[in-house]
């Protein structure tokens, strides 16, 4: 979805977590007391990357007061800023991405939502030598299509993040794990083949969607459809055999 930050200033409301997310990818419907209905928006993103992450990962701690890491300047990433923060305790996040306008005007924008915040600070990191002299992320999120670099600034964006990935373990090492969102056309993209090869655990961007999905139909039926057994695991199956099917034809 490529339009949630513009929608924003077109609705009636915005709930705490597309404000701080600075971001929205949901829109729902409120009965007001008058009568009257009112277009709310929200970020359900953010809790299919929190899920996502939590569920996949050893424990919540490993994630505490350690570096993390986003890759890209859209949506994607500032819902993936507010999650690092507010539920894992990452103790600063790196940004790495193709365009340094976007990621000034993220930055921009935090400054701007939380002026005396000593939250996790946001690092631009453009340089490949820069990113090896770091303390090392244990959480990555990347939000970016799944295109080969071709512009210089593709190319060193690249250059940073394998930097970041670092070389594969000679033994088996934990080094964190790696929430890959692009799912199209198929959820295995090139950032997850080099994750994986250096090490780090993937997992797939059809996690995130599967949770922010089923909050999204929290939201526009009133039923928590999480709660009812067997649901999730239903869903589970049923977007793996989508997502499986979607491989085979593109390798036809």
């Amino acid at each position: 979805m490529p339009h949630k930050v513009a929608i924003m200033p077109h609705l009636d409301d915005l709930t705490e977590d597309a404000r701080q997310a600075g971001a929205c990818n949901t829109i729902f419907l409120r009965e007001e007391q008058d009568g009257s209905r009112s277009y709310v928006g929200t970020n359900t993103d953010c809790i299919g990357i929190r899920e996502a992450l939590l569920q996949n990962s050893p424990s919540a701690e490993i994630f505490q007061n350690k570096p993390a890491l986003i890759v890209g300047g859209g949506g994607t990433a500032r819902s993936a800023i507010y999650v690092l923060r507010k539920w894992l305790g990452a103790s600063k996040i790196y940004i790495v991405n193709r365009d340094a306008s976007e990621v000034a005007t993220i930055l921009n924008e935090d400054k701007e939502r939380n002026p005396t915040s000593t939250q996790a600070p946001l690092i631009h990191v453009t340089d490949p030598a820069v990113a090896t002299s770091l303390e090392a992320p244990v959480a990555i999120v990347s939000g970016i299509p799944n295109y080969p670099p071709k512009t210089p600034e593709e190319i060193n964006a690249r250059q940073v993040l394998q930097a970041f990935l670092g070389e594969a373990p000679s033994s088996d090492e934990f080094k964190g794990v790696i929430l890959e969102m692009c799912y199209h056309p198929v959820p295995w993209t090139e950032i997850a083949e080099l994750a994986s090869t250096s090490g780090w655990r993937v997992i797939l961007g059809s996690e995130a969607l599967i949770w922010q999905g089923l909050e999204q139909a929290r939201l526009w039926t009133g039923q928590d459809v999480v709660a009812v057994p067997g649901v999730v695991e239903k869903v589970k199956d049923m977007v793996a055999q989508s997502l499986a099917e979607r491989s085979s034809k593109s390798n036809l």
